[in-house]
């Protein structure tokens, strides 16, 4: 395909304050944003999408502490990296939300520091979340001696060649070509096809970038 379109990495940003929110908007240019004022409206947001990344403030409308909310955001998207900024929590708070199963990954203090902010960015996007999950399926591949050939071995090895297609396919300048992808990962077009098809209905990537994902791929070779 060569029609050209931006594949953008998409945040969620819970933030009630409209000043901050327009900082957010400058800084983060290069990303599909989606803006919501409440840790609620931030969980029914994750029920109908999955982004990339979460950037939670920690005072929120309607009294919400966002911190509070970290639990509950982590248990409907544990693959998501999170970042907390406050500029009210405490340092024992900051590291209590850095703390256990369904914690953030970073916090930043405010005034937000823009180049911080960008760094944090993108090390979470790039080394957090799907990624992590991808690192510790292999790890405990070796750790049991699965062999190749084993569906738990094929598994993961799709789930890596996703997340290496998710990183390729950010900031490209075309529509995903097919039979590039295939031989490059050197696997069948089909598999391509339903690699795409994983990641569009997981919402980790915009449905247009293959318009035809939801159309059946028993006939391609």
């Amino acid at each position: 395909m060569t029609e050209t379109m931006e594949i953008l990495a998409s945040i969620l940003i819970v933030e009630d304050d409209p000043k901050q929110l327009k900082l957010y908007a400058r800084a983060l240019r290069g990303y599909r944003l989606t803006c919501v004022s409440t840790g609620t409206a931030a969980l029914k947001a994750l029920a109908e999408m999955k982004p990339d990344l979460i950037i939670l403030d920690n005072i929120l409308d309607a009294g919400e502490r966002g911190v509070e909310f970290l639990p509950r955001l982590k248990s409907v998207a544990a693959h998501v990296p999170i970042i907390v900024i406050s500029g009210t929590l405490k340092i024992q708070e900051q590291l209590a939300a850095l703390q256990g199963p369904r914690s953030a990954h970073f916090t930043l203090d405010k005034p937000v520091d823009l180049d911080e902010l960008d760094r944090t960015v993108e090390i979470a996007l790039t080394e957090c979340g799907f990624g992590e999950t991808v690192a510790a399926l292999q790890s405990l591949e070796r750790a049991e001696k699965i062999e190749a050939s084993e569906p738990d071995r094929r598994f993961t090895e799709r789930l890596a060649r996703q997340y290496e297609m998710i990183k390729r396919l950010r900031g490209a300048a075309a529509r995903p070509n097919i039979s590039e992808l295939a031989r490059d990962f050197n696997v069948a077009r089909k598999t391509i096809i339903r690699d795409l098809q994983d990641l569009i209905q997981r919402g980790q990537l915009p449905g247009e970038i293959y318009p035809e994902w939801n159309q059946e791929t028993a006939n391609e070779e």
